[in-house]
C-alpha cells in the first residue's frame, strides 16, 4: 500500500501512518506539501494520503479542509497524536552557538512563545517539513543552525537535542485524517463519527435550525467550522465533525439535513479514535434549553 504524506520519514505524518497502520508494510509518498498529497491520491500514485487538520495549538488548518472537499476525496480514518517538540542541532553545538532555526510552519507556530526568549537577532525560518529541515543539517554539517522537530527525527539522523518540550502548550495534540478516493476499498470498523459540509442560506437562524437537526437526532457535534465559499464574497461554508451512536440516526439527521441545507456533502464516515467531550452546544439544544 502507498500512502502520500507531507514530509519524510521521522516526519509528524510519518508517525501517523504508523499509528493507522501499525501491522501493514506501507511505502512512503513523500511531498512537498499538502496540495501534493492530495494529487498523489488524485493522480494513483498513492493509494492513500494523511493530512494534518488540526492541532490544538495552532488551530484547524484551514487549507487542507478545501484540498479534501474540492478534491472530492473521502475521509476513511482518522488519528490523533500527543505533539513534542524539541530543538536540535549538530553535536558539536550548543544552545548558545545557534542563530536561526528552521521547521514547518506550523511547528514554529506552535513554538513561538519560547522563540520569543531568543534575542532580535536570532532568525526563525520556515521550511518544508521539521523532518526535511533537522536532515539538511545533519547532511549538509550546518553549524549555529538548529531545527524544530519531534525526538524520533533526532534519534533517525543523529542530531543533538538542545531544549525538550519547547512548544507553548504542554497537552499538544495533532489531529491527521486518512484521505482517499471515493469508494477506495478499505477495511473499515463500524463507523461512529462523520464530517459533513453544508452552505446555509441568508435566512435568520438557518445555523441554529440546522444543529437543531442533528440534536433532534441523538446526534453530538465535536466540531464546526466555517470557510468562506471561493468565488463567492461574504458566504460560508460549513465544516462539522459528529459522532452518533447509531448510524441510523445519522442517516435520518442527513436526510432532514439535505432537505434544508444547500450543497451538502458528506467527507466521510469512519471511526473516531480518541474519547470526545460531549458537546455543550449539542446537549443545550437537544434539551431545548
Amino acid at each position: 500500500m502507498k500512502i502520500a504524506i507531507q514530509g519524510i520519514e521521522g516526519s509528524f505524518h510519518d508517525e501517523a501512518v504508523q499509528q493507522l497502520f501499525p501491522s501493514q508494510v506501507v511505502e512512503l509518498v513523500k511531498c512537498d506539501s499538502f496540495d501534493a498529497v492530495t494529487r498523489s491520491v488524485q493522480y494513483a500514485k498513492a493509494d492513500f494520503g494523511v493530512l494534518a487538520i488540526e492541532n490544538t495549538i495552532a488551530g484547524s488548518i484551514l487549507p487542507n479542509y478545501n484540498l479534501v472537499e474540492s478534491g472530492d476525496f473521502e475521509i476513511f480514518d482518522e488519528v490523533f497524536l500527543n505533539i513534542q517538540m524539541f530543538l536540535m542541532s549538530l553535536e558539536s553545538e550548543s544552545i548558545i552557538d545557534i542563530f536561526e532555526v528552521h521547521s514547518h510552519p506550523v511547528a514554529l507556530l506552535q513554538c513561538k512563545d519560547y522563540l520569543r526568549k531568543f534575542p532580535p537577532q536570532f532568525k526563525v525560518i520556515e521550511g518544508k517539513d521539521t523532518a526535511s529541515e533537522a536532515k539538511r543539517i545533519k547532511e549538509n554539517n550546518l553549524t549555529g543552525v538548529a531545527a524544530i522537530a519531534g525526538k524520533q527525527v533526532a534519534e533517525r539522523y543523529g542530531l543533538k537535542i538542545l531544549d525538550s518540550n519547547i512548544q507553548d502548550i504542554k497537552e499538544n495534540q495533532t489531529r491527521f485524517v486518512l484521505i482517499g478516493k471515493r469508494g477506495a476499498s478499505l477495511s473499515k470498523k463500524t463507523p461512529n463519527k462523520a464530517t459533513i459540509k453544508f452552505v446555509l442560506g441568508s435566512e435568520v437562524g438557518t445555523l441554529s435550525k440546522a444543529l437543531q437537526i442533528l440534536a433532534e437526532n441523538d446526534i453530538n457535534l465535536t466540531k464546526i467550522q466555517s470557510l468562506p465559499v471561493l468565488g463567492t464574497p461574504w458566504k460560508y461554508a460549513f465544516f462539522i465533525d459528529l459522532t452518533f451512536k447509531q448510524e441510523g440516526d445519522f442517516q435520518k439527521a442527513i436526510e432532514r439535513l439535505n432537505g434544508y441545507v444547500k450543497d451538502f456533502k458528506i467527507l466521510g464516515t469512519y471511526t473516531q479514535n480518541r474519547e470526545n467531550v460531549p458537546s455543550e452546544l449539542t446537549n443545550v439544544l437537544k434539551d431545548g434549553r
